[in-house]
């Protein structure tokens, strides 16, 4: 079973958050997944959208890795709004899936946040230490990444972190 998963969340598949997760895959040893990629619709209680692409890609990610890490860029203080839909989504696993829900249980989980400052606000975690803790899963941490004043390079204090948290995913 392969160890860890990134899923990126962003509108812009090879921006800054791209950047950040480059920086700690700087060995190539974590998959991911940009979920601008897929087809994933709101969740819906009447599950009209069961045939699109979450069931199978969680199905996937539950199936192959034990950690899973969530890549976000800061949108309007709080998570993508991409993002926001794949955790609506596990609703699904609560609902119609619960067995490959369970299987949540014992995984791990950690994110991954960046802005083009170091000025992320308290409680931006949380919708994330809940869900773990709500779904079985062990929060490993978080990080954030930011960048430099010409906004291109990722700052070098947010560098050390990022090294820091590259050895706890892994």
């Amino acid at each position: 079973m392969k160890k860890t998963i990134v899923i990126q969340g962003s509108s812009k598949s090879y921006g800054n958050t791209r950047k950040v997760i480059d920086f700690i895959n700087s060995e190539n040893d974590l998959n991911i997944i940009d979920l601008k990629e897929k087809n994933i619709g709101h969740f819906d209680y009447e599950f009209k959208n069961k045939n699109d692409d979450f069931l199978p890609l969680i199905k996937n990610i539950i199936e192959n890795y034990n950690t899973i890490v969530f890549a976000t860029p800061v949108y309007w203080y709080s998570m993508s709004g991409i993002l926001k839909v794949f955790f609506d989504r596990c609703s699904d696993l609560l609902y119609q899936e619960k067995e490959l829900g369970r299987q949540l249980r014992g995984k791990n989980m950690a994110v991954i946040s960046n802005s083009g400052e170091n000025n992320l606000k308290e409680g931006f975690y949380m919708p994330f230490i809940e869900s773990a803790s709500y779904l079985g899963m062990n929060y490993l941490g978080n990080v954030h990444g930011w960048f430099n004043e010409n906004g291109k390079e990722i700052d070098n204090g947010a560098k050390e972190k990022l090294n820091i948290f590259r050895n706890l995913i892994k």
